[in-house]
């Protein structure tokens, strides 16, 4: 698995039920969203912030990957539950890494 060969990162941006199985995420990206799988990477979160579920097509099946933090903390999510965003893969390393993709800038200047 290689998500570094993807052509997109998507994250559904409202809460997920987690207990969802691939078929159920699949249908959330195809029927809610109306896009398509193929070489993209999507991310879902649910009612606890400390856990991510992944949807990845590769060319024999789909992958699901389950990323749990075992520090305390929390991943920075937005929150309109209306939309997939789409990330640059700067933004997909700031949330892997805890930080708010959201905030306007790193460093205040005056």
């Amino acid at each position: 698995m290689d998500i570094s060969n993807v052509d997109a990162i998507y994250i559904v941006c409202g809460r997920t039920d987690m207990c969802k199985s691939i078929d159920g995420l699949c249908a959330i990206i195809q029927d809610q969203f109306s896009m398509e799988i193929d070489n993209a990477l999507y991310l879902f979160y649910g009612r606890k912030c400390d856990r991510i579920k992944a949807i990845l097509k590769e060319p024999d099946g789909i992958v699901m990957i389950y990323k749990k933090l075992t520090v305390k903390g929390s991943y920075r999510w937005p929150r309109d539950r209306s939309e997939v965003r789409n990330l640059t893969w700067r933004e997909f390393d700031c949330l892997m890494s805890g930080i708010d993709i959201e905030q306007p800038k790193a460093i205040r200047t005056r």
